[in-house]
């Protein structure tokens, strides 16, 4: 089962609940996965790929209305169309029943049934992208007033979402971590809002490792290609006069500088006498330089 799979599968098993919030999921689910009007002959058809959305949908209908009493593959309320699996209310005045009592429900939304129908909108339309690879959630809406809705209701519990448009329809999306994680809380996903959180902790804490090592390596890089110039000109003030005319400091931080190339500035000023600080190092080898310069253009300092 996919990622997205799974966290479905746990919120399909969200069944303790008042009718109310059942309502709100039910027409979360009826308005991305429903069709219901005359040319259907009065009728309410819930249609969708996932089996668990249609079966959640057969649930609460069954506890809030007292429909069904078969929910068996091969129960009459069930149809095969394509890929799809059909849940169907026949009886106009039953269908209608529903949709009055679901649009009421989304009039006039509690903190707790606002959860419910951000629950259903993402069993019908959602999915999340496995953290190992990257954050992103998204709610695939058909409209526009979908999309700003669901919007609003996460915006309610703090989390920023946006919109984008995608061929024929408008995808909800978040994609920071943090957020993606309140909205799986927000939905009742606690065990899958603890794989994500686990996964998130270990992907930062190598990125973090991985970030240091890399900071490190470059330091190394740059110590070794300084320390490397600094011997090149040391060799051409070895190679002249002026070596014998150094002082005797910095006579030593040239012997200190050719025989220990690997140490840092700091590491070398402890080892001069009497020791000295890093700025100290970094004054005589950039003297020393400064007259290997002077001799590279044909003259003495």
């Amino acid at each position: 089962m996919s990622y997205s799979g799974n966290i479905k599968d746990e919120l399909v098993r969200i069944n303790a609940q008042p009718r109310h919030c059942m309502l709100a999921e039910l027409a979360a689910i009826y308005d991305f996965c429903g069709k219901g009007s005359e040319d259907e002959g009065g009728k309410m058809v819930i249609s969708s790929e996932n089996e668990l959305t249609v079966r959640k949908c057969f649930t609460l209908l069954k506890k809030t209305f007292n429909m069904y009493k078969d929910c068996s593959a091969d129960a009459p309320c069930f149809t095969k169309k394509g890929a799809d699996l059909l849940l169907v209310i026949d009886d106009p005045d039953e269908a209608d029943k529903v949709r009055t009592a679901i649009k009421v429900t989304c009039d006039s939304m509690r903190s707790c049934c606002r959860r419910a129908y951000i629950r259903g909108a993402f069993l019908a339309a959602g999915s999340v992208s496995d953290p190992e690879k990257s954050y992103h959630l998204e709610i695939v809406c058909q409209q526009m007033r979908q999309a700003h809705f669901l919007a609003e209701l996460l915006k309610s519990f703090d989390v920023e979402a946006k919109i984008t448009d995608r061929k024929k329809h408008f995808v909800l999306y978040v994609k920071d971590g943090t957020n993606i994680a309140m909205t799986l809380n927000i939905m009742g996903a606690h065990v899958a809002l603890m794989d994500f959180e686990n996964t998130r902790i270990l992907k930062d804490m190598r990125n973090m490792v991985n970030r240091k090592v890399n900071c490190e390596t470059a330091n190394i890089g740059k110590t070794v290609t300084a320390a490397q110039r600094q011997i090149d000109d040391i060799g051409k003030l070895r190679d002249s006069s002026l070596y014998g005319a150094l002082s005797p400091e910095l006579k030593e931080m040239a012997d200190l500088r050719v025989s220990y190339p690997e140490l840092t500035l700091t590491e070398l000023g402890k080892l001069c006498s009497p020791a000295i600080g890093k700025s100290g190092v970094n004054h005589r080898l950039r003297k020393l330089s400064q007259m290997a310069v002077g001799l590279s253009k044909g003259g003495e300092l």
